[in-house]
């Protein structure tokens, strides 16, 4: 019932069918080279490379499969790392979560929604808008471009199209221009909201505010 204290006790000897193995500096350099990067490295990285804020670092980096996605649809797309984060936390991950996939599963690959953050990128359609055209490719093979094309879907910023638009809701508002007017600030909601209404939602929304803001000038 005594403890065993050392080696000796429990009788060990040496195998003498076992070779020794010397593990050279060399051989254990490039072991450490080729392992992938740890989960908790790459989380550290994504936030001092990206400027992610934690809970977003943690969970782009949460699988190896998803943290590659990400990092690849930054390079695709050439947008910022913020803006491929958000879309694939929120939009992407909301969808795969409602279906039960996870990312290796997705019917949208990092090569496609590129697509979609480009147009964003060079105003060619709005945020909003974004969200519909991913709805599509998500139930579609149909690349973001092809999407925007047939439904008519791109963002209205030709300056006088939109002044028009303004021109006529001004026109047809006068009380509401008086409110304005006489202080009432939270009435040029409504006056971006109609424009939005009467543009079916293509209208340029920095385009928008810039031009009320000089037709509206108390």
């Amino acid at each position: 019932m005594r403890s065993k204290e050392e080696a000796n006790d429990y009788r060990y000897f040496p195998d003498p069918d076992l070779l020794p193995v010397f593990i050279s500096d060399e051989l254990r350099a490039q072991v450490k080279a080729d392992l992938p990067e740890l989960a908790h490295i790459k989380r550290q990285r994504f936030i001092e490379e990206y400027k992610l804020d934690a809970d977003t670092a943690s969970q782009l980096s949460s699988s190896r499969q998803l943290a590659d996605y990400f990092e690849a649809l930054i390079k695709e797309s050439g947008c910022d790392a913020k803006i491929c984060s958000n879309w694939i936390t929120v939009e992407l991950s909301g969808a795969l979560n409602k279906q039960n996939l996870d990312i290796t599963q997705s019917p949208v690959s990092y090569k496609r929604l590129a697509g979609l953050l480009k147009r964003i990128s060079d105003n060619t359609i709005s945020g909003k808008i974004a969200k519909q055209v991913f709805e599509l490719m998500w139930s579609s093979e149909d690349s973001a471009d092809a999407i925007i094309e047939a439904q008519g879907l791109k963002q209205i910023t030709d300056s006088g199209a939109i002044e028009a638009i303004i021109d006529k809701i001004i026109a047809d508002n006068p009380g509401q221009v008086e409110q304005y007017l006489s202080g009432k600030d939270k009435v040029f909601g409504f006056f971006v909201g109609q424009t939005m209404k009467a543009s079916q939602g293509k209208a340029n929304p920095g385009e928008v505010n810039k031009i009320l803001k000089e037709k509206l000038k108390r």
